[in-house]
């Protein structure tokens, strides 16, 4: 790039700046970069935005990305990129290099040899290389008329958000994830400052005082902010990590649930016993996301299904024309940012038993709305489910050696959400009716653990099969609940508490790697842990077993909360921090 101007700016994003004369000069200078490394090819034309070309040359998420004028490629493109500079793709290599705009003939090249470039959007951002003088003062002009450092710090934020996080968070939080990347600050860091915040307050309301309940409540909303500014830090300067994903993706359910822990501990200590309702809090808002996510994944556009033409569907879309229509919805559905509002204000104003009280119905509320929707989203709409849909679905079920050995000898009859529903009906009313010592309650188990394996025996490409997985979820985590809170036992909602929490770990991270393309967690672990069928048997066991003798059924429960805790924790942080772990970064999830 002779005689550019664009060196200092490419040197500013990290870039060792090295002069291509000729295309031919382009093969050699590839080879002298380590494979490890990624590489740059910048027209010295290029006129545009510094934003524009970080937004190109630094995203890590991508292994190529592209603008005008601009490409880059990560260590696991290189080898097209060498192919196509050596002219061994179905491009040859006279046409890429006879063309006016080298790079994005190349770029157009490794896309023709089957790698996906990705196109960041620029929206006010310029990105281009002019073909005369002319087309170069009008870049030009373009160029200074936008303000790159304003449209950097606008598209910190993320697109789609609550109603209290864009109006009542973001205006502010922006620009301290600004103060924070001009310092040297990373998303990691401020994420584990948000989770440490959150924690003090859990140990604030477990106080049980009102000035440890105000603390706890103000300490909260100062986590979200941090929690908001994460990922704004991360968009602000494209510091996206696997580690950073794995972070951002359990700390919030970790934050949440510890917060649970801390009011319940709370309440004890004024003489309230809500351990019931927390868990139960828990448990809702935990299969609300597994509802969320189960229907996502069964409903990929473009991929695995086609474009939504439901009525619903359609209704949907005349109401977002209507922009306070919009925001009503986000708010009803309570995600994470009016959730948490909700709870701090109540923590600070009223007692952890309100609280819970307010936190269960509207969750409820929401989690029958959103559920509803989609249900008749699904009925209403023609959708071919592909393979990759089915087996996620497979893999968020979590189905154990019981039912996978059903699932392989029983015959493969149709209804996979009758057979999960009737399964989980079966043995939460066994649960809630029968005496807790009751082999009948095992019976149900068992009858669920059969009719679980018949549900994932057929492929889970029917129009309401992404109800499987949340009916599992149910199943496991209200028969843990009810047996625990039935039992009379001390200590056993405690204990039970940190079971569900562990068990619920382990599907928020099958979740995250689904999401990342890398699939579910190994057999192995999936076979060690039981499955959601070999643990709700194993529970009911273990409350007819030791129900009746004192303290015996909550030391099981917390033993087989630790085991589990500790055999999830180990594989999950080897996978997260390992070099094959994917960047997780989900712009549309509010809740």
């Amino acid at each position: 790039m002779p005689g550019s101007q664009l060196g200092p700016d490419l040197r500013a994003l990290g870039f060792d700046v090295q002069n291509a004369f000729l295309p031919d000069d382009l093969p050699r200078l590839l080879a002298a970069v380590p494979a490890g490394e990624r590489v740059a090819l910048v027209d010295p034309r290029f006129l545009g935005h510094v934003h524009a070309l970080r937004l190109a040359l630094t995203d890590p998420r991508f292994p190529a990305a592209s603008v005008p004028g601009a490409l880059t490629v990560q260590a696991e493109a290189r080898p097209a990129l060498a192919r196509v500079l050596s002219g061994g793709t179905s491009a040859p290599a006279a046409q890429v290099r006879t063309t006016s705009v080298l790079t994005d003939d190349i770029a157009a090249a490794i896309e023709a040899d089957g790698l996906a470039v990705h196109h960041p959007e620029l929206g006010s951002l310029v990105a281009t290389v002019p073909a005369d003088e002319v087309a170069a003062v009008a870049a030009s002009r373009a160029v200074a008329a936008v303000d790159d450092e304003a449209v950097r710090l606008r598209n910190a934020v993320k697109s789609r958000d609550g109603f209290f996080t864009t109006h009542c968070i973001s205006p502010y939080s922006r620009y301290l994830a600004r103060w924070c990347a001009r310092r040297g600050l990373t998303p990691n860091q401020v994420t584990t400052a948000s989770l440490l915040t959150a924690l003090i307050a859990a140990g604030c309301a477990a106080t049980g005082t009102r000035g440890g309940y105000v603390a706890a409540g103000v300490l909260l909303i100062l986590s979200f902010v941090l929690d908001c500014t994460d990922g704004q830090l991360a968009r602000y300067s494209l510091q996206y990590s696997t580690m950073g994903a794995w972070l951002d993706a359990t700390f919030d359910r970790a934050k949440e649930y510890a917060y649970y822990a801390g009011l319940a501990l709370g309440a004890a200590r004024g003489g309230d016993d809500v351990w019931a309702l927390a868990l139960g809090a828990m448990v809702l808002q935990t299969c609300r996301h597994v509802v969320d996510f189960s229907f996502n994944e069964a409903h990929v556009v473009g991929t695995d299904a086609t474009a939504n033409t439901s009525p619903t569907a359609a209704l949907s879309d005349r109401l977002d024309s209507v922009g306070w229509t919009v925001w009503v919805r986000r708010m009803i559905v309570l995600p994470i940012g009016e959730r948490w509002a909700m709870i701090a204000v109540l923590t600070a104003v009223t007692t952890p038993r309100i609280v819970f009280y307010a936190l269960l119905i509207g969750c409820a509320f929401a989690a029958c709305y959103t559920t509803a929707g989609r249900v008749l989203r699904s009925l209403s709409r023609r959708a071919t489910r592909s393979d990759r849909a089915a087996r996620a679905l497979a893999e968020l079920a979590d189905s154990g050696p019981l039912a996978q050995l059903i699932a392989a000898k029983a015959p493969r009859m149709p209804g996979a959400p009758v057979l999960a529903a009737v399964g989980a009906l079966l043995v939460v009313a066994a649960a809630l009716t029968l005496p807790v010592g009751s082999g009948l309650v095992i019976g149900a188990a068992a009858l669920y653990a059969v009719l679980s394996g018949l549900a994932v025996a057929r492929p889970l490409k029917g129009p309401l099969d992404w109800l499987v997985p949340p009916l599992f979820r149910v199943a496991e985590y209200c028969t843990v609940l009810i047996l625990a809170a039935r039992s009379d036992v001390a200590g056993a909602l405690p204990a039970a508490f940190g079971l569900v929490a562990a068990v619920a770990y382990h599907h928020y991270d099958t979740v995250y790697r689904i999401k990342g393309g890398s699939g579910a967690p190994p057999q192995w672990l999936v076979r060690v842990i039981g499955g959601h069928e070999g643990r709700t048997l194993v529970v009911t066991v273990l409350a007819a077993v030791l129900a009746a003798r004192d303290t015996d059924f909550t030391l099981a429960l917390t033993a087989l909360a630790a085991v589990i805790a500790l055999v999830v924790l180990v594989e999950s942080i080897r996978f997260w921090v390992s070099s094959g772990a994917p960047a997780v970064h989900d712009e549309g999830e509010t809740a």
